[in-house]
C-alpha cells in the first residue's frame, strides 16, 4: 500500500471510508452535490448490535459521600440519573441529525462511585440495520448530566461556579454486531 493510493473499505452503513492517511471517497451522510442526507440502510440486514459507552463526572469528596449516604435533597441521585440515561437512549434519534429511530431491545446502566468521581457505563442492545453507539453515548451524557443537575447544590463555590466538578472521558467501549439470527 502507497500513500499515493489510499486502501477503501466499505464501511457498515454502506459507504466507504479509506484508511486514515487518505480523504473519505464517499461521505455517507451527503449527496454527490454535498447537500446532507439520511443515509439508507433499508436494504441492510437485520443485525443484533450492542455498544457500551462510558464516562465520568468529577465531584467533591462531599459530595460524593452524600450521594452514598442518600443526603442530596433533590432525592435519589443514581436512581434518577438512571432513568435519565435510559430515556435518553431510547430518544437519541431525536436530538442527533439523521440518526435512525432504532428499536432498543436493552439498556443497561452500571453506575460506581469512585474517590474523586461517579463514573457510568451504559449498554445499548438492538436488532436492526444500523448500530446503537450514539444511544449508548446519549445514555452516558445525559445520566452524567442528570447527576450535575441533581448535585448542583452542593457542587457550587462561594460565587455560584463549578471548579471541582467536570464531565470527562466519554467514549465508545465496545460495539459489536451479529447475525440476528444468532
Amino acid at each position: 500500500m502507497s500513500d499515493d493510493h489510499p486502501t477503501t473499505t466499505p464501511d457498515e452503513n454502506g459507504g466507504s471510508n479509506t484508511d486514515s492517511d487518505g480523504d473519505a471517497d464517499r461521505l455517507t451522510h451527503t449527496t454527490d452535490d454535498g447537500d446532507v442526507q439520511m443515509v439508507d440502510v433499508g436494504d441492510k440486514p437485520d443485525t443484533s448490535r450492542r455498544a457500551v459507552a462510558a464516562g465520568e463526572i468529577r465531584l467533591q469528596p462531599s459530595t460524593l459521600e452524600a450521594i452514598r449516604d442518600d443526603r442530596i435533597g433533590k432525592g435519589d441521585v443514581l436512581s434518577t440519573a438512571r432513568i435519565g440515561a435510559i430515556q435518553a437512549v431510547k430518544h437519541t434519534w431525536e436530538t442527533i441529525p439523521m440518526c435512525h429511530q432504532i428499536p432498543i431491545t436493552n439498556v443497561d446502566t452500571d453506575f460506581s462511585l469512585e474517590n474523586d468521581h461517579v463514573a457510568l457505563e451504559v449498554a445499548v442492545e438492538t436488532t436492526g440495520k444500523t448500530g446503537c453507539e450514539m444511544e449508548a453515548l446519549e445514555g452516558v451524557t445525559t445520566g452524567l448530566n442528570v447527576v450535575w443537575d441533581m448535585v448542583k447544590a452542593v457542587e457550587k463555590d462561594e460565587d455560584g461556579q463549578y471548579p471541582a466538578t467536570g464531565i470527562e472521558n466519554v467514549r465508545v467501549l465496545e460495539k459489536e454486531k451479529r447475525p440476528a439470527s444468532e
